[in-house]
């Protein structure tokens, strides 16, 4: 199976959705949230992204006649909107997790288990991956990311490392990469440090937190009063910049002010604390186990 979707009723009953309402699926992935989307329609729409060729392939089966699938990567989200004629919408959704196709497709380089090329890109025709980072960041570059896309506790030293072996060889393959990470991890938590730097290096090659703030941004201008934003998270990183956008409307610091000291909130809260996986889920699909689903509803 290309993805088992996660907390799959709560994102649904999260949208509220109208059977003659307009939708959009920001992570079509296997199309699991699309396809029960399209269920709860009858005359409405739905327009669901996706940036990964192996993803858009899952699209076809979907025969839902208001149903289309938008190759583009989510923060383009109003652009195409507009250019489809759904300026604004009733709900949109977000799966934010990698899916476990890419996970396990080794070709792909996403997973520590595989032997790879150091590719991670989700669209493959983009033009940077993990090895281009790996061998032409200078250190400072590689310390950044390493310490704030992947919380790496020695993020300066493991920087210093990659760059000093380099010089000798290049940095081509998972394997190369676990080679010199093998030196640095910390015992017993060897591969939760491998998947930190891999997780750093997937954020950068695809620009994950920029993207998703250009596309929080933009929901608020797409959705209709009373619409949904529901977004669905599976590290701290992404969370942080959800909750803080649907509590104050920016992704760091307090909530703007009128002159009267009125708080300016582009949404309500709906979900007070995260919704997550029950344990029943997580032993169906343990993958799950990290997911934080936020609801929050368009003033």
């Amino acid at each position: 199976m290309y993805h088992i979707p996660v907390l799959l009723k709560e994102c649904i009953d999260g949208l509220n959705i109208k059977p003659d309402g307009v939708y959009v699926d920001v992570t079509f992935g296997g199309g699991g949230h699309s396809r029960l989307i399209t269920e709860h329609l009858t005359t409405g729409k739905l327009f669901s992204f996706d940036q990964d060729e192996d993803a858009v392939a899952n699209a076809e089966s979907i025969t839902y006649p208001g149903f289309q699938l938008i190759k583009a990567n989510f923060r383009h989200l109003r652009k195409f909107l507009k250019l489809y004629g759904a300026a604004k919408v009733d709900g949109i959704l977000g799966d934010l997790g990698i899916s476990s196709h890419q996970i396990d497709a080794p070709a792909r380089g996403f997973s520590t288990r595989f032997p790879a090329q150091l590719d991670m890109r989700m669209d493959q025709t983009g033009d940077v991956s993990a090895s281009d980072i790996v061998n032409s960041y200078s250190e400072e570059q590689l310390h950044k990311i390493l310490g704030m896309y992947g919380e790496v506790k020695n993020a300066r030293t493991l920087a210093a490392a990659i760059t000093r072996n380099r010089f000798s060889k290049s940095i081509e393959t998972t394997n190369d990469l676990i080679s010199i990470l093998q030196q640095y991890a910390p015992k017993g938590k060897e591969y939760k440090y491998y998947a930190q730097v891999f997780q750093a290096l997937r954020i950068e090659v695809n620009q994950e937190l920029a993207a998703l703030e250009e596309m929080l941004s933009q929901s608020a201008d797409v959705l209709k009063p009373g619409g949904r934003l529901v977004i669905m998270s599976y590290h701290s990183l992404e969370d942080r910049l959800v909750k803080n956008f649907i509590r104050t409307g920016k992704f760091s610091g307090d909530a703007d002010k009128d002159l009267y000291g009125n708080t300016n909130v582009p949404f309500q809260v709906i979900s007070k604390k995260p919704i997550e996986p029950d344990a029943d889920e997580i032993a169906r699909n343990p993958r799950a186990r990290s997911a934080k689903l936020r609801i929050a509803e368009r003033i």
